[in-house]
């Protein structure tokens, strides 16, 4: 099995490193990977094969005065792979911050240890740059949304309206043209965006996953929320019992609110076929929302961002999804 898996990782990471980050033959590489999982080892071996001119380090037996030195060796474009069990601490800053101050391209793989053995072959396969499929709905749904004045999202017997229109939606698809920063963390596939005004996002969804505080997610028998002017209100009394204590929770610092409406594109990621990963289970070709105040991308008037504490990705069964009356989501399937 695992040699399937290191195969099929392998066309797909020549498709990334291609199509994605069009790496020229002048490009150096570098990549930094550990030994401390199975699902890591796999994606180092297929880097291995696919980009067999790079350099690679062990982060767990190099000093780390030594892979900033490598990092400080390289020029702009250049591309830094970062694959990691869990994430790596290089210094007091974020190293993919670090990387792209520098102008680096990167790739990061991050908190595979988070995904269990019988879900290795979902990572592998949401690593599939799915380049017409992106590239064609993506921009279309973008589109969509940053006219849309009214969004329904039908879920069970339960519907969220948002009304007032939304923010200027972002993409996560694997192409940089234009954009400061040349990479990300994969695997990809987003549209997301929020409501411009919180007060007239109303309604309720059937929640059926949410990641629980070691960030692993958890499917559970969708159970209704209701959310009155963005906040959290209430919820079935068939609510799992961390629920309502993860509002609890949030509450002790600021409101239970939504903001987050993503809308995920990976069609290898779905509710049957899921990773425990919240960061990389959120690419699910479907939507999720955000529980907190915390939101970095859109500044809003009365929450300061670097006071916020949560964003707490929940997983809503959808039906249909409507903007200005049209079906733009239905059945699994996108239709824009």
């Amino acid at each position: 099995m695992k040699e399937i898996l290191v195969e099929k990782a392998i066309a797909y990471i020549k498709d990334i490193v291609r199509h994605s980050l069009l790496l020229t033959p002048e490009e150096k590489v570098l990549v930094v990977f550990d030994e401390q999982y199975e699902l890591t080892n796999i994606i180092t071996e297929a880097y291995r094969k696919a980009v067999p001119r790079a350099h690679f380090i062990n982060f767990d037996t190099t000093p780390k005065t030594e892979i900033l030195a490598e990092i400080d060796g390289l020029a702009e474009r250049d591309l830094v792979v970062l694959i990691q069990s869990t994430s790596f601490q290089l210094n007091e800053f974020r190293i993919r911050l670090h990387l792209f101050k520098k102008k680096l391209k990167v790739i990061e793989h991050m908190h595979l240890v988070r995904n269990s053995e019988k879900h290795f072959e979902v990572y592998v396969n949401s690593l599939e740059y799915d380049t017409s499929w992106y590239r064609s709905v993506g921009p279309k749904l973008k589109n969509i949304l940053t006219t849309t004045q009214e969004l329904r999202i039908k879920s069970g017997e339960s519907e969220l309206v948002v009304t007032g229109g939304l923010e200027i939606p972002k993409l996560n698809i694997g192409d940089y043209s234009g954009m400061e920063n040349i990479g990300g963390t994969f695997p990809i596939g987003e549209v997301f965006t929020e409501s411009l005004d919180f007060s007239k996002m109303n309604g309720g969804v059937m929640i059926y996953a949410y990641a629980n505080q070691n960030f692993h997610v958890e499917i559970y028998e969708p159970f209704r929320v209701d959310i009155k002017e963005g906040l959290i209100v209430g919820w079935a009394d068939t609510a799992p019992e961390s629920f309502p204590k993860i509002i609890e929770m949030v509450k002790l610092y600021e409101r239970p609110l939504i903001r987050e409406v993503g809308f995920g594109l990976n069609r290898a990621i779905t509710k049957e076929h899921y990773l425990e990963d919240i960061t990389a289970f959120e690419r699910i070709l479907g939507m999720h929302l955000s529980l907190g105040e915390k939101h970095s991308t859109y500044k809003k008037t009365g929450i300061t961002t670097h006071k916020t504490k949560f964003h707490i990705d929940l997983f809503p069964l959808v039906d249909q999804v409507r903007a200005d009356g049209k079906v733009i989501f239905e059945a699994g399937t996108y239709l824009v």
